[in-house]
């Protein structure tokens, strides 16, 4: 694959070990080919690395396949997930899906990638729903600015979320950002 057609979120491989490509920049001199300034994440560590290539290199592109799944629990540093269609369990390290671990709820469904039969990475739907389970105390104050506070929330996910919310309270999570989006009413 051209480097041209590289984009954000293209799965790569670079000596054999498959990349998501983070960040692409593109820049034309006034002089001479484009250049691609790429930033790639690892899939099977989570390491990061950047690398420049000029218009017309080539990039091997991994053969990955994506299968639904949902996760199920932790066991020490692993987390444990379940094909949906087979009911296979499989592990991914912890370190391996980085801050994506702390949005993860037991029974969740996600979508993981997998090169071969080896899980590389997940991902997570756009929105989730958490439980405050920890709040710090705040006084109110004069202010034009939107007050906040950090709360823990009960997959261990810490944010910051208005001075108005309080332990129980349910909330909905962008998982792309990691913030706050709005306090969850429930219906009795």
């Amino acid at each position: 694959m051209e480097v041209e057609n590289c984009r954000k979120g293209t799965k790569v491989l670079l000596d054999n070990v498959p990349y998501n490509i983070e960040d692409a920049e593109f820049m034309k001199p006034g002089k001479g080919r484009a250049i691609y300034r790429f930033r790639f994440r690892n899939l099977i560590d989570g390491t990061s690395l950047e690398r420049t290539y000029h218009s017309g290199d080539k990039l091997q592109e991994a053969n990955i396949t994506t299968r639904e799944g949902q996760f199920l629990y932790r066991e020490g540093d692993h987390l444990v997930f379940m094909n949906s269609d087979t009911f296979d369990q499989y592990l991914i390290n912890e370190t391996q899906l980085g801050n994506k671990q702390y949005f993860l709820k037991e029974g969740m469904i996600i979508t993981t990638l997998f090169l071969g039969d080896r899980p590389l990475d997940i991902t997570l739907p756009i929105f989730i729903e958490a439980t405050v389970t920890k709040s710090d105390i705040t006084t109110r104050t004069d202010t034009v600015t939107a007050q906040m506070k950090r709360a823990t929330l009960e997959t261990g996910l810490e944010i910051d979320v208005p001075v108005f919310i309080k332990e129980s309270d349910t909330i909905k999570v962008d998982t792309r950002t990691g913030t706050y989006v709005e306090r969850v009413v429930t219906k009795k």
